[in-house]
């Protein structure tokens, strides 16, 4: 397999995540406001879904594109990745059904650090990859420490949602704003 045949098949992947988890959201019966507020809470958790998954489908894609070569560590990485993040719509479901409930808080939070550990994993299979080249080196190791630092946040937001569940949530807003944040660009590696 290429690269371009994992990038592709993650991508597909990805787009049916998010279609499952806008198929999720129920209309109101009626038209009025105090209808739209009740499910006001699963258009939240959607959106903030969303987002996540928009902000690690971005970044994979431009991870994949330093890859180079498909390596079964590299397949096996992505797969792993992919599973976690196909349980995505469920715990948006569960979180925007349960939202003020610790465990769905919670399973949440273990999700999300789930994603992102695979992440770490991933990255490191193209660090490895690309061990003779100094800026990929260099790139890789600045990236490694965010995606640590997201891994460390989101299981921290698990115990936090049994203590409070507006810290967990306050976690789980932090981090797409640290990915909104510029970063060194990585010169002729830009696609």
């Amino acid at each position: 397999m290429t690269t371009s045949r994992l990038e592709a098949f993650s991508a597909g992947v990805i787009a049916i995540i998010v279609t499952i988890m806008v198929l999720e959201l129920r209309a109101p019966a009626q038209p009025t406001w105090p209808a739209l507020l009740k499910v006001a809470p699963n258009l939240l958790s959607y959106g903030l879904s969303f987002l996540m998954v928009a902000i690690m489908w971005v970044n994979h894609h431009h991870l994949i594109h330093v890859a180079r070569e498909a390596t079964a560590r590299l397949l096996w990485s992505n797969l792993n990745l992919l599973f976690w993040m196909s349980l995505v719509p469920f715990v948006t479901d569960f979180l925007g059904k349960n939202y003020r409930q610790p465990m769905a808080v919670a399973l949440y939070g273990v999700d999300l650090a789930l994603c992102g550990s695979s992440f770490f994993l991933l990255r490191a299979e193209l660090a490895r990859q690309a061990s003779a080249d100094t800026n990929l080196v260099e790139y890789h190791a600045a990236m490694q420490r965010k995606n640590l630092i997201s891994a460390a946040l989101y299981f921290l937001s698990v115990p936090l949602a049994y203590v409070s569940v507006y810290a967990s949530f306050f976690i789980f807003a932090l981090i797409p704003a640290m990915y909104f944040l510029p970063e060194k660009k990585l010169v002729g590696k830009e696609n």
